[in-house]
């Protein structure tokens, strides 16, 4: 009988070890498109512009998107907005947005009203719990701009406001915190999400132009304080020309304590 419950247990068990044992899985696309896999094989989309000039296999990796659960867009400028209609159409995603954007998107970008709503819409400094309580994800602002346009083919050819730019913190329960930055300038505020969020990983932009470059970006890392940051939103266009190779000059310059992780297009991190 002993020897029955023991393995009762044993069995009753297993399930938890697994999950324990899940990992989180990130995965680049170029420019600032991310996918994330929690452990239990949830995924969610950051800025998902797959077929980005700098994704030689965009439309490949577009056509094997057959599973989202969530789009995260952290601003309406077409190369954060990307996919994101045609995913969301195929995979039936909700869309995790500032309301101001999501309003925006509905109305004049092409995403389905239906999937989005008060439970993944909010503001800065809300944060939203989601897909079980397998991720909290924060709004944290920035400072760039954002519109909508109206998709290709489209009669509508105005620009639309798309509220205010932001990014996000994404806390995987079990798995890393993730802080995609979006499109932004360095402020003096970043350094408020360490005192909230112990961040594991940065997705910092670096390109310039348009956004901080990477003297700039090397200041916001070490606002941040993150375990590791990975460049983006780099070398898509030429006026983009910030580079890793400055960056992690820069912030060997700064002080900046985190590893620097130059991933390459399609490469996926396992946490």
């Amino acid at each position: 009988m002993r020897k029955l419950n023991w393995i009762l247990a044993l069995v009753l068990m297993v399930p938890a070890v697994v999950l324990a044992a899940g990992k989180t899985e990130l995965t680049w696309y170029g420019h600032s498109a991310f996918k994330l896999t929690t452990p239990s094989g949830k995924v969610l989309l950051i800025d998902p512009w797959i077929t980005n000039p700098a994704n030689k296999n965009g439309k490949e990796d577009l056509a094997k998107l057959d599973k989202a659960d969530l789009v995260l867009i952290t601003h309406g400028h077409f190369d954060h907005v990307g996919n994101s209609v045609e995913i969301a159409k195929k995979t039936g995603a909700k869309l995790v947005s500032t309301f101001d954007l999501g309003k925006a998107l509905a109305t004049y970008g092409g995403y389905p009203e239906k999937q989005m709503g008060f439970d993944t819409q909010g503001n800065f400094g809300g944060e939203l719990n989601l897909l079980d309580g397998e991720v909290k994800i924060t709004f944290i602002p920035a400072i760039h701009s954002s519109t909508v346009v109206a998709p290709e083919g489209s009669a509508d050819k105005d620009i639309h406001d798309g509220g205010n730019p932001g990014g996000f913190v994404v806390s995987v329960k079990n798995g890393p915190t993730i802080y995609h930055t979006g499109d932004t300038d360095v402020f003096s505020d970043m350094a408020l999400i360490a005192k909230f969020d112990k961040v594991d990983v940065m997705l910092a932009c670096i390109g310039g132009h348009f956004t901080m470059g990477p003297k700039r970006a090397a200041e916001a890392v070490r606002l941040v304080h993150p375990g590791m940051v990975v460049p983006m939103h780099y070398g898509t266009f030429p006026v983009l020309d910030g580079t890793p190779e400055a960056f992690g000059t820069a912030l060997k310059k700064e002080g900046a304590k985190a590893r620097l992780r130059v991933m390459k297009i399609g490469e996926t991190l396992t946490f």
